[in-house]
């Protein structure tokens, strides 16, 4: 059976990450194991408390990845990947979205600079697409390359299905919210009784995210609701940029009432508060004042 589901850093807790562990009776699994900033919001570069959940995250995730047996890397953003720390990934088994296939130009620069970095670290190193891989009584399933949210010039990822007994678990990375069907059917041929799901990029509706795209991302999700036994949605990362978020979404709140199921962020799957740092800058910034951060400052990068 799936023991534990952690998620270590989320756009939820204040940083911009998926990072996720997933135990099951006979193997550990850390996914995405990495966590950024935004450069600038609302013009503001990030606030000293963002700085310190940064660091805070980091530190949670390094801890928790003595623990894994696999490391999973489902494409090379910053916040899903991390080349300047390659012992994170020591004596693991490494699985990673193939790095030169369904991808572009810029995570094919970003997959060979970890691979660089990364040689002679993973016990195992394997390409992930399309494959299982049964791993003692556990089955960890990708998908094939599908588009990173809608706009195929910003490259491809894999989603990932983690099965133990009779309890799954589906990672969608990010589709932005399985907007498209290719990204849907995964996860309504999986039938995952959890589901981790990069909610839609609405805090860019209207610029760099549709109303058609929101429109057809709630609809599939509500399908994903009615046409499975899911239990547990956690949506998440981009969709929660956006203060708004939970009126974006409604029709998904609505579907999963009716069905039985809860639809929560990563941050209350925790029991923890909500802290959308990113989004409540301006507010940070006015409330607080920009005095220095003093901790470690790791380096801020887009995605």
């Amino acid at each position: 059976m799936i023991r534990r589901i952690v998620p270590l850093a989320f756009d939820s807790f204040g940083v911009r990450s998926m990072a996720t562990l997933v135990e099951t009776d006979d193997l550990t699994v850390l996914m995405d194991a990495a966590v950024s900033l935004a450069p600038i919001r609302y013009g503001l570069k990030p606030h000293r408390l963002e700085w310190q959940r940064l660091d805070e995250t980091w530190k949670t995730i390094r801890q928790h990845a003595e623990d894994a047996d696999v490391a999973i890397v489902t494409h090379y953003h910053y916040d899903h990947h991390d080349p300047d720390y390659p012992e994170l990934y020591k004596n693991k088994t490494v699985f990673i979205k193939n790095p030169t296939q369904n991808i572009n130009r810029s995570q094919e620069e970003r997959a060979a600079v970890f691979l660089d970095a990364i040689k002679g670290n993973p016990k195992k190193l394997e390409v992930a697409d399309g494959r299982s891989f049964q791993l003692g009584k556990t089955l960890v399933t990708f998908s094939t390359a599908v588009c990173h949210g809608t706009d195929p010039s910003l490259g491809y990822v894999t989603q990932v299905s983690i099965k133990s007994e009779y309890e799954k678990l589906v990672y969608t990375s990010d589709v932005e919210g399985l907007a498209l069907d290719d990204q849907m059917s995964f996860v309504l041929r999986e039938k995952p009784d959890i589901l981790l799901v990069d909610g839609p990029m609405t805090y860019m509706l209207g610029y760099r995210y549709s109303y058609k795209n929101l429109e057809r991302s709630n609809s599939n999700l509500v399908k994903i609701i009615r046409k499975t036994n899911l239990r547990t949605l956690v949506l998440d990362h981009h969709l929660l940029r956006d203060l708004d978020y939970r009126a974006r979404i409604k029709p998904i709140f609505e579907a999963a009432e009716e069905r039985g199921a809860e639809v929560v962020t990563a941050a209350e799957f925790c029991g923890r508060k909500i802290e959308m740092l990113e989004a409540l800058r301006r507010e940070l910034h006015a409330k607080y004042g920009e005095a220095e951060y003093k901790g470690e400052k790791r380096i801020v990068i887009e995605e």
